[in-house]
């Protein structure tokens, strides 16, 4: 008996060697087969993941994520522990164990599905799926399974378990365009990584199996089953304590997109780039991962955009209440569920909140603000709205809040509590902001409208408007290079021209129709006489002015070649006039204006540097060195190079000089006399910024359709435009002052804050003498009225001949002597 059970066991025995053999020449036959069809697995080392374009400012702050995936990749090291575990936990608890095949997975899987009597369960580990999303094809057969089986153990034997995780959870999807546990983190929590709580981390980890169908924002219910499952797998391989498991299996489902984490709101520069980026790398740049590094600074460009609206409402307020934005029943909106589903309908416009009135007493109003709640509105908040009426005017100041607001009305709202909430409306004006750096032509800040989802026409580069009186310094640096000074007298009265080929006589005008006879061009230029500088211009010849001023980066396309160009009747953009006054600030340069730092590939490697140039009146050039002898070592030849003539200033190379297209002389006196126009004139409103290092220009065109304020220190340049994107006055005495200037300054205190007094360096070359203030000319020793005034060395006036008033001896009062 025990030797018939000897021979049953050994023939057993040789049937199991013989379908081992089997099995073993079937994988090896198999294998054969297949080689020459599977990949080669190294080549994962160099996959290209797809990542969307990236915007920074200079100091690596986020502006924007541009492209249809959602990526963020993220090493091993970056990822939290409990967001491992949670997706070992579901799906593949064995991943550090097995060898890229679990065979004990899958007999599991087998003993299960067989008493279920369907696939209930599956045996896919990490690394197979990571083969089947990256190398095969989703046909279901027998050769892809066996395919799949080869590449995961070749993978085993290629990277770490580490960097196969990494590649499993960058690569896989998880819902809402969203590709890697980082970007999914950042669509579904608004979070990073390491933000996230063991909740969160579950619902990521539960979204594999069906990313469309279970994630938060497509089920919420969906989602909160299989968060469920996962924090019960992690709590049966004691990831987490049942303490850990109540807690987050009772936390809510947050069910809701959130956008990546931008830190600087900048989507004009955004566009930008991505235009420029588009046109040199096409449609790569929207998986390929480039990060584009720009000059704008965060901070700075966070004060424009404030100064920007700030301006906008406060010129907006001025002109009246227009009225409701839309209409709704109150009494079917009662809820604030309902109240706020009804104000998605309404979307926010530049930081401004939509929101529904609910009632209205005799002096206030109770509104639902969209993402705040309920607010009582005071008189106080209500007051300013005077109804609208034709050409900018308004009515008369309202008696009660019914005269303003009725129940139902949708209307606007600014501020982040309700404590300093504010009934406002959308402009329906435009602004422009832009700052450059003088010295390389840096863009550091740009806000080219009061809201780019409401309009993406970008002011600062596309808008051409007219400059108005902001192009008068350009006129006036023309006439200095022709012998004209600050004291020079030309004639402010009334003109008219009348030359050949004019359809009919021109007759400029000043604003307020007053004329003040003979008068300096400082003076003039400080008021901003309009008069003066068409004389001006007549003078020192419109052709030589036409072209003199296209040194300052305008092309002759944009200027008129007859005499209205010394009023700005010129096509520029704001950009354009902030690199020219940046000629003023930085000595008589001309920099070019750009807003590219750099541009990095996926990888970090920097494919563009930009190398601008720079405004140096202290840098200099090598002269040529002396000739290298025939022998010269390598040594001798860098010793004999350095021995080159210099003339002791800071070496900068050629290309990076920046051309000098105005004498320092010149632009020291215009930007001197520009510092006079806030001192003194038109641009007094920025006095309150209490900073004797600033100048600047306003401007206004014919019936106050334009708006301007150019102004700067020897740090930066900015400018600031308001109008209306159509061709429509701004209303009655809305000129550059009002209009334009306050947005000026209230970017100017937050630009300046801190930073120390930094006027335009006093060239060689610049003399100060007393002068006659009536005839410009050097004062007499006699005359007790004289002032101080500058000039460039080698152009004075004559001294005068004084005469004391009514031939009166300047020393006796009248018959009196004064002694």
């Amino acid at each position: 008996m025990a030797k018939r059970y000897l021979v049953l066991i050994s023939r057993i025995c040789v049937v199991l060697v013989g379908v081992i053999a089997l099995i073993a020449f079937a994988n090896v036959c198999a294998y054969v087969y297949l080689k020459p069809a599977l990949p080669d697995v190294s080549s994962l080392r160099d996959v290209q993941l797809q990542v969307p374009l990236r915007v920074y400012t200079r100091d690596g702050r986020l502006i924007a994520s541009i492209g249809d995936q959602r990526r963020i990749p993220v090493s091993y090291d970056q990822l939290p522990k409990r967001l491992i575990q949670a997706f070992l936990a579901t799906e593949d608890d064995r991943f550090f164990q097995h060898h890229g095949v679990d065979w004990q997975g899958i007999l599991r899987a087998a003993v299960a599905n067989f008493k279920a009597g369907r696939i209930s369960q599956g045996a896919s580990t990490i690394t197979m799926q990571v083969s089947r999303d990256m190398f095969l094809t989703p046909k279901r057969d027998m050769k892809r399974k066996m395919s799949e089986v080869y590449i995961s153990l070749l993978m085993e034997t290629e990277f770490t378990k580490e960097e196969i995780f990494s590649l499993y959870v960058n690569k896989i999807f998880l819902g809402q365009r969203s590709y890697g546990v980082a970007a999914a983190a950042e669509v579904y929590f608004g979070k990073s990584l390491d933000q996230l709580s063991v909740a969160e981390m579950a619902t990521l980890a539960g979204i594999p199996t069906a990313p469309s169908v279970v994630n938060p924002v497509a089920s919420a219910e969906a989602a909160k089953v299989r968060r469920t499952h996962v924090l019960g797998r992690m709590r049966e391989l004691s990831y987490i304590t049942q303490a850990e498991y109540d807690a987050a299996n009772s936390s809510p489902m947050e069910s809701r997109l959130h956008g990546p984490t931008i830190e600087v709101d900048a989507p004009y520069v955004a566009e930008m780039v991505r235009n420029e980026m588009q046109a040199k790398y096409g449609d790569s740049i929207y998986t390929a991962g480039y990060r584009v590094y720009t000059t704008i600074d965060a901070r700075l460009e966070g004060a424009a955009t404030v100064a920007l609206r700030t301006g906008l409402l406060e010129y907006d307020r001025r002109h009246g209440w227009r009225g409701a934005t839309a209409k709704v029943d109150a009494s079917k909106v009662a809820s604030a569920a309902s109240l706020e589903l009804e104000l998605d309908e309404f979307p926010v416009i530049g930081g401004l909140r939509p929101a529904i009135v609910q009632s209205v007493e005799a002096r206030s109003a109770k509104i639902f603000v969209k993402y705040l709640g309920w607010v009582t509105l005071p008189w106080e908040k209500l007051s300013w709205a005077r109804r609208e009426l034709p050409e900018e005017k308004v009515d008369r100041s309202p008696n009660q809040a019914s005269d303003i607001l009725n129940p139902g009305d949708v209307i606007y709202t600014v501020g982040n509590t309700r404590e300093n909430l504010q009934f406002v409306q959308v402009p329906e004006a435009q602004s422009a902001l832009v700052s450059v750096d003088p010295k390389d032509g840096a863009v550091v800040a740009l806000v080219g409208g009061f809201d780019f989802f409401q309009s993406k026409f970008n002011r600062v580069t596309q808008a051409r408007r007219q400059p108005g009186s902001g192009f008068k310094p350009f006129v006036y640096a023309a006439a200095f290079d022709k012998g004209y000074t600050p004291a020079s007298v030309v004639m402010d009265a009334p003109i008219v021209i009348d030359e050949a080929g004019m359809e009919q006589a021109w007759r400029p005008k000043e604003f307020e129709g007053k004329f003040y006879g003979p008068i300096r061009l400082r003076e003039a230029m400080t008021h901003s006489r309009n008069l003066v500088s068409v004389r001006l211009m007549r003078e020192i010849g419109g052709d030589y002015t036409w072209h003199y001023v296209q040194r300052f980066g305008f092309d002759k396309s944009q200027l008129p070649n007859d005499l209205t160009m010394a009023l700005g009747t010129a096509s520029l953009s704001p950009l354009q006039m902030a690199n020219a006054y940046a000629i003023f600030a930085n000595g008589g340069y001309r920099v070019t204006p750009y807003y590219i730092d750099r541009i990095e590939d996926a990888g970090g490697k920097t494919l563009v540097q930009a190398e601008p140039a720079q405004a140096c009146a202290d840098c200099g050039r090598v002269t040529d060195p002396p000739p290298l002898p025939a022998k010269a070592t390598a040594k001798s030849r860098t010793n004999l190079l350095d021995q080159g003539e210099h003339d002791g200033k800071t070496m900068i190379p050629d290309k990076n000089l920046a051309p000098q297209v105005l004498r320092p002389q010149v632009a020291y006196l215009l930007s001197d006399m520009l510092a006079d126009v806030i001192k003194h004139g038109t641009g007094m409103g920025a006095r309150v910024l209490n900073r004797d290092d600033i100048a600047g220009k306003t401007g206004t065109t014919n019936d106050q359709h334009d708006a301007w304020f150019n102004g700067f220190n020897g740090d930066i340049v900015t400018t600031v435009w308001t109008g209306f994107d159509q061709d429509r006055s701004l209303g009655s005495g809305e000129q550059g002052a009002q209009a334009a200037l306050p947005t000026w300054v209230y970017f100017m205190h937050e630009a300046l804050a801190g930073t120390p007094r930094h006027w335009v360096s006093v060239p060689d070359g610049i003399v100060t003498v007393r002068i006659s203030p009536e005839t410009g000319l050097l004062a007499s020793a006699d005359n007790p009225n004289g002032i101080m005034e500058k000039f460039i060395e080698g152009n004075l006036p004559k001294t005068e001949v004084y005469e004391a008033p009514n031939n009166q001896n300047p020393l006796t009062d009248g018959d009196k002597p004064l002694f």
